[in-house]
């Protein structure tokens, strides 16, 4: 069974259970291990570190610098090649230049690749001592920081915004607990989690699921605390590491295989030239230092200096972009790459977008569907988004502040169903002066007309039509297909309560639209086309509708003539996908926990 499947059984099976059951499987308490359970769990279950990889010692670094089969090659030639031309022979006749070009070419090509690591190896350091991870833990019923790499399974680990997962956690306690799941998904989308058991009718992957925070996430916002799962190499993250003791790249082997063969050729080339000299009365000292001298020829004394070069170039560029090249071998990778996947929003796009429209059901400017997205963002106490961010800009248009800020003096808030993205929606409810309560909704159009039963124009309360998201389509689809964003907004009047119930989120009244420009970032074009220059096909893989980033890669010049959905690759099977993606460059409407990572 692949490693990360069986983390995932591992792992997955206590989102299904309650948490005295998770304290009495592993035999610990809310109070947290005393220092006996530490020792033994940490005997148990490993450490919370990576250490098993190895650290790269000078002494390894002199080895990858000065070792490999060119320099072993060139080396025995400039030894024989000293021992023929200045050792055997006359004062007269010495000559130690070809010895002397050899060993020059070995060591200025180790010396360059050392020096560049050793400068890679010395930044590392100074950022691993500036990152230096301390976590809050409970243990014994008292509150204390540890070192990360002090964590074990069992720990109950305590979490604020900011702080970065240690290890993997079965969330016990949360308060608006919103995670960045980046690290693992590659996706900048925040979650909000749960500490409620799981039923298992929930079908989700393993990063979907909300009472579970994986090493290396991030709270963006609300604390939470949690039991310690795995740790270490057992974690999810733990899992995406390769196993790095010698295994060689490609390149590496690539270059190594070269130095073989001349190897070969220079072994049953040097005999022959010996044998057929002697052969035609040559004597054997001679017939030997003139095949020896062809072996030389052949060599290519040059070769590692140059790739080291090269190599060693492309790294000091890297580092002038404030990126650190640990292996100089690794620049390889990114000259050989010909396809480069990425992210429409903050990649082509910027991440803050500007609120174009405001319109009713008919298109037509609303204001009253601008106050009720207002509300909605700012009684939304959920991670800001750059959607209510351009809402609540509006507060700031000239002739419009007393306007908003009367408005929230008008209402206040009693409850709400933060943005989840599951559900694609965010529920606010709030209050007048009067006492009549409003249920406001906004967020993707699909999920909120689909909750719709009426609508609302010019000041009417409407039954919706059968077909009422082709009368949705019909006012939106043009400007989704000029590159916007278009959200729904919907309210409802309902009884004076302080809480809202999944039940009032239907039979909703759509009120009007939102539209969003997301404009490419200036340098967009021009990157997509250095790329090209480059031999490098660019792809996107996006979560936002097939419309939208049409539109957006239309004016980079990426083509999105045909795009493949996230509903279009459930329907495929791996054959037929592996010969249809090479084709495609716009992926669109993607679920971020498992389509990318089988594209």
């Amino acid at each position: 069974m692949p490693k990360t499947t069986l983390i995932d059984c591992c792992i997955k099976k206590y989102a299904y259970r309650e948490v005295s059951q998770i304290y009495q499987e592993l035999e610990i308490s809310g109070e947290g291990l005393s220092q006996s359970q530490v020792e033994l769990m940490r005997e148990k279950y490993g450490v919370n570190s990576f250490s098993q990889r190895r650290n790269d010692t000078m002494l390894r670094l002199l080895r990858r610098a000065f070792i490999n089969p060119f320099n072993i090659i060139l080396l025995v030639l400039g030894i024989i090649s000293l021992a023929t031309d200045v050792v055997l022979v006359s004062n007269f006749a010495r000559n130690a230049t070809t010895a002397v070009i050899i060993f020059s070419m070995i060591l200025i090509s180790g010396t360059i690749r050392l020096v560049q690591e050793l400068r890679a190896k010395n930044a590392s350091k100074q950022l691993n001592r500036l990152i230096h991870e301390s976590i809050t833990v409970r243990r014994a019923g008292e509150v204390k920081e540890i070192p990360a790499e002090e964590l074990v399974v069992g720990d109950i680990v305590l979490l604020v915004a900011g702080d970065r997962v240690p290890a993997d956690l079965r969330l016990t306690k949360v308060s608006d607990l919103f995670l960045s799941q980046a690290a693992i998904t590659g996706e900048s989308a925040i979650l909000e989690k749960n500490a409620q058991a799981l039923s298992y009718s929930n079908s989700e992957s393993l990063t979907q699921l909300e009472n579970l925070a994986f090493m290396a996430t991030t709270v963006i916002s609300g604390k939470g605390e949690g039991i310690v799962l795995a740790v270490g190499k057992d974690t999810l993250y733990g899992s995406f590491t390769k196993e790095d003791p010698d295994e060689k790249q490609s390149f590496q082997k690539g270059a190594n295989s070269i130095a073989w063969v001349m190897l070969r050729f220079i072994a049953v080339l040097i005999p022959i030239v010996f044998i057929l000299l002697q052969i035609t009365g040559g004597r054997w000292l001679e017939s030997f230092a003139f095949a020896l001298s062809v072996a030389v020829g052949l060599m290519p004394e040059m070769l590692p200096m140059v790739i080291t070069a090269c190599l060693a170039r492309g790294s000091l560029s890297m580092s002038k972009k404030q990126t650190i090249i640990k292996d100089i071998n690794a620049m390889q990778g990114f000259g050989s790459m010909d396809v480069l996947c990425m992210d429409k929003t903050g990649t082509l796009t910027n991440e803050s977008i500007l609120l174009e429209y405001y319109m009713d059901v008919l298109g037509n400017e609303s204001g009253q569907v601008l106050d009720f997205a207002f509300l909605n963002s700012a009684f939304h106490s959920g991670v800001c988004n750059p959607i209510d961010n351009a809402i609540l800009a509006c507060q700031t248009m000239p002739g419009h502040e007393q306007h908003f800020s009367d408005l929230l003096m008008r209402y206040q808030k009693e409850d709400e169903i933060p943005f989840d993205y599951s559900r694609k929606f965010v529920s606010t409810l709030v209050t007048d002066k009067n006492g009549d309560c409003q249920l406001i909704m906004k967020g993707n159009i699909s999920q909120i007309v689909s909750r719709c039963s009426h609508v609302e124009f010019r000041g009417e309360i409407l039954p919706m039509e059968k077909n009422g998201m082709q009368s949705v389509a019909s006012v939106v689809d043009e400007m989704l297909q000029d590159g916007m964003k278009v959200i729904a907004v919907a309210r409802k009047k309902i009884e004076k309560q302080d809480q809202i119930i999944p039940t009032d989120e239907n039979n909703m009244i759509l009120m009007g639209y939102l539209a969003f420009f997301d404009a490419p970032k200036k340098t967009a074009k021009t990157s997509v086309e250095a790329l090209k220059r480059l031999q490098v096909t660019p792809k996107i893989l996006t979560g936002d509708q097939a419309d939208v980033a049409a539109s957006i890669c239309r004016r980079v010049k990426i083509p999105s003539e045909i795009i493949l959905t996230g509903a279009d690759l459930d329907q495929m099977t791996d054959d037929e996908l592996g010969k249809t993606v090479e084709d495609i460059h716009v992926f669109a409407e993607l679920l971020y926990a498992k389509h990318p990572s089988r594209l």
